[in-house]
């Protein structure tokens, strides 16, 4: 039972969506610090090579590549299948992480902003996911599970909307589509598991997270003072992509900061008083 045995990924090869940035390269770098051979992939293909180029440069033990995908079409999702079952012929891990949002006031919230935010969000994260099961499937073992490991949000467990309503409701969605899959996929020897992120440093947050102060600001709204860090996530992956995971499936970590069990005042808190 030593860290090794438990979160070691030598030999494991995983995909990445959304790959490049925020929390999908914290992830990658997780899974290639545990020795994992990791595809990441995104809409900009060049980002995508040259964050591999410089994950690797930075001396992980495991192996970063590069390539553009885009799941918010059909047509794009078949494009990435294809790309990853020609550069491998095992998939140990997918991690589900590209996504995208919409902002607007109550009111003003546009009717286009609900098809574009869970057809990426939703849509192409379920079907990615389906059309890759082969090879899942054909990479697991009763031992050694497949896993899979969707992005939800914290704003898909706590009634927090802050402009982002068809975010907020997709990620729900996700969390439920994880649960699902769970059911289903466990008898193939595949687990699937999401995170749920509070805030984190990403291109989504850069409005709130783009310098230390305006970081500050936003961990003091967290109970545990602090936006979320790149080994929060990093942990989060190599425990549920590492033996030491191989039992969990169907679960959302609330990886927030505690975000998700906020609640109002003490009930009798002003009656007690004094």
């Amino acid at each position: 039972m030593t860290p090794n045995d438990l979160f070691s990924l030598n030999g494991k090869v995983a995909l990445v969506t959304g790959g490049a940035t925020g929390i999908g390269r914290m992830a990658a770098t997780g899974l290639a610090q545990a020795g994992a051979h990791v595809f990441i992939a995104s809409r900009k293909a060049d980002a995508c090579e040259a964050v591999a180029q410089e994950i690797n440069d930075s001396g992980v033990p495991g192996q970063v590549t590069g390539f553009g995908g885009d799941v918010g079409s059909a047509d794009g999702v078949a494009a990435m299948v294809e790309e990853i079952t020609k550069r491998t012929d095992t998939l140990n891990i997918l991690m589900n992480n590209a996504g995208i949002t919409w902002g607007a006031p109550l009111g003003q919230f546009p009717f286009e902003a609900w098809a574009k935010v869970q057809g990426v969000n939703n849509a192409g994260l379920f079907h990615l996911t389906q059309s890759l099961l082969p090879i899942l499937i054909k990479s697991a073992g009763p031992d050694d599970p497949a896993r899979v490991v969707n992005v939800g949000s914290v704003m898909g467990d706590a009634p927090l909307g802050d402009g982002a309503y068809s975010y907020a409701a997709s990620k729900a969605a996700v969390h439920q589509i994880t649960r699902i899959m769970a059911k289903e996929l466990a008898g193939h020897h595949v687990t699937v598991n999401a995170l749920a992120p509070g805030p984190f440093v990403s291109r989504m947050t850069a409005f709130a997270t783009a310098d230390e102060g305006m970081r500050e600001k936003v961990g003091q709204d967290v109970p545990l003072g602090r936006v979320g860090r790149d080994e929060d996530i990093a942990g989060c992956m190599q425990f549920l992509c590492g033996k030491g995971g191989s039992f969990l499936t169907g679960a959302i970590l609330p990886v927030s900061g505690g975000i998700q069990v906020m609640s109002g005042p003490n009930l009798f808190g002003s009656a007690l008083e004094g």
